[in-house]
């Protein structure tokens, strides 16, 4: 436990430091790898692109042991810090979420509240926030720094959900850090104005995705910092655009 108890305080005080970090999001030991090789110094393991890569599904829908299986290969493939994304936790209570984790060495993980094995369900804010606090709780139990990125959807899921998506985003992102989460991740964010108004919500740090080549809405790396945005990470969009990239490449051989 000595092990990951150091490198999840080495984790948690990289987010606390004010400095934006960029933490690539990894799907097997190969990207992992690649990621820390160029100088990256922590990671993220996405559920998407590590369903697409074993032949699943996101959304909950692999087997949860599998997951946990390849992301402890990427844990200990590399020296870096490694977040793992739970989804909304595999319909696991949170403490047996929590154990799990720290069992394969995740020293962080994304946390949802679209329950997507109970038909995309969204959990209410409490809900929620409660989750996030038992979580917090059983990490703290355990001695162990863990950082807990509070993931909601409000803002992709839009105005056929929340009549105020952004203003739901900006409560429940609140909420969150009021639980224990050490930073906030609300998804679907495509603006500076967006940005803004829920850097200001909150005082832990703020998640958005970017695309590792193209940015973001709001723009680049410097861009997204002078906003306030202190981690960035790429969801499936390195993996895709990778895909991409070697998909018109291997064309070229068709003759």
């Amino acid at each position: 436990m000595s092990d990951i108890t150091s490198r999840a305080r080495e984790f948690a005080q990289a987010h606390e430091s004010g400095n934006i970090l960029v933490l690539p999001t990894v799907w097997d030991t190969w990207s992992a790898k690649l990621a820390v090789d160029a100088g990256f110094s922590g990671l993220t393991i996405g559920s998407h692109p590590v369903a697409d890569a074993i032949g699943s599904a996101d959304g909950e829908r692999m087997d949860f042991d599998e997951y946990l299986k390849t992301s402890k290969r990427i844990i200990d493939a590399v020296h870096v810090p490694v977040s793992v994304d739970v989804e909304s936790g595999y319909g696991l209570p949170a403490a047996e979420l929590m154990s799990k984790l720290l069992e394969i060495g995740a020293v962080g993980a994304n946390i949802e509240d679209v329950v997507h094995s109970e038909g995309k369900r969204v959990r209410e804010r409490n809900e929620h926030a409660d989750y996030i606090a038992a979580a917090r709780d059983a990490a703290d139990h355990a001695g162990v720094e863990f950082v807990i990125n509070g993931r909601t959807d409000a803002v992709k899921l839009g105005t056929e959900v929340f009549a105020d998506p952004l203003g739901e985003a900006a409560e429940r992102i609140r909420l969150m850090e009021q639980a224990g989460a050490r930073l906030v991740y609300p998804v679907g964010l495509t603006t500076a104005a967006q940005i803004t108004q829920l850097v200001e919500s909150v005082t832990v740090p703020l998640n958005v995705t970017a695309h590792p080549v193209h940015g973001h809405g709001a723009g680049g790396l410097s861009e997204l910092t002078a906003l306030g945005v202190r981690r960035v990470t790429f969801g499936p969009l390195w993996q895709k655009w990778l895909a991409d990239q070697s998909a018109e490449q291997l064309k070229s051989w068709l003759g």
